[in-house]
């Protein structure tokens, strides 16, 4: 059994509770999820199963689209609902065309604090492990991109709905918070969805419920997607029966093994080899000055 499955995680549950779930539901160990979700987050989580579980970092590395709630007039210490409250003032109103103003300043490369309170480890040791012991640390900036921050909805009074498309590793609760501090009036993370994890997004993702009962009626293989859905933007190159196994044991392939033209691919093109309609892995088109003709080289098997 291989593939990814496009899990809906509820709040309240871990990724690691996630992981374990579907092992135990599957009867398998080799389980993997594509980026952390906090605890009280919901949103989609895939995760990968057999020897999908070598494309876990090149999901990881997608980009994500969230849905997060912000509450102004109050800061935490974990920059979201559940932390001890470290200042709070009353908002009666949000002046709409200044967050949209500031907002100007969230698109595009930035620079953001991670929380205190977060898994990100210092000196071998997570952030949030010092933060429950008191010791102060300092914690370096890091270069995030956002590529879309928009206002979705607003309550009136103190609450703004955003939909946020960034990079991997991008914290939203420090994005909630840096708008607070830009307002004038502090802000901390209310709710937390995410929407999508390229190329997955939250319409097709399955329930715990519904993954059980797939598992007890032995069609979880319906839920499954194939891993070269993660690629589906690069070129696809055909190769012969004949080389296959050199193409698994991660040997070059030359243009008798090849059903198309490899000298029609510019160099360095990254593409998706295939096999009797088989997705095999992604290889890298190269040319050889001393034979004056291209190949691919293997770069990574999904089989």
């Amino acid at each position: 059994m291989n593939g990814i499955i496009n899990v809906l995680k509820p709040p309240g549950m871990t990724s690691h509770d996630i992981i374990y779930f579907v092992r135990k539901k599957l009867k398998m160990k080799k389980v993997g999820h594509t980026g952390t979700l906090d605890p009280e987050a919901a949103g989609v989580l895939p995760v990968c199963v057999g020897k999908a579980t070598k494309a876990v970092q090149y999901i990881t590395d997608k980009k994500k689209k969230y849905r997060t709630t912000i509450k102004f007039g109050i800061q935490t210490e974990t920059y979201d609902k559940y932390g001890a409250i470290v200042e709070s003032v009353d908002v009666e109103s949000i002046d709409m065309n200044k967050l949209q103003e500031v907002l100007q300043d969230f698109r595009g490369v930035i620079k953001q604090l991670p929380p205190i309170y977060s898994a990100i480890k210092l000196a071998g040791k997570k952030l949030y492990q010092y933060a429950l012991e008191g010791e102060a640390v300092e914690i370096q900036e890091r270069e995030v991109e956002v590529y879309s921050i928009e206002v979705v909805d607003y309550n009136k009074k103190d609450e703004v709905v955003l939909d946020i498309e960034c990079s991997k590793g991008t914290y939203i609760r420090s994005i909630c918070f840096d708008i607070g501090k830009k307002m004038g009036c502090g802000a901390a993370m209310w709710q937390l969805v995410r929407l999508a994890s390229t190329p997955f997004n939250i319409e097709n993702s399955y329930t715990l419920e519904e993954i059980e009962k797939a598992a007890t009626e032995l069609t979880i293989d319906k839920m499954l997607i194939s891993v070269d859905i993660i690629f589906k933007e690069l070129p696809i190159i055909e190769i012969k029966t004949t080389a296959h196994s050199a193409a698994i044991n991660g040997g070059p392939i030359y243009g008798k093994g090849i059903l198309q033209d490899v000298e029609l691919f510019e160099a360095e093109t990254e593409v998706r080899i295939v096999c009797d309609n088989e997705f095999l892995g992604l290889g890298i088109i190269k040319y050889s000055s001393e034979e004056d003709r291209k190949y691919i080289k293997i770069d990574k098997m999904f089989i």
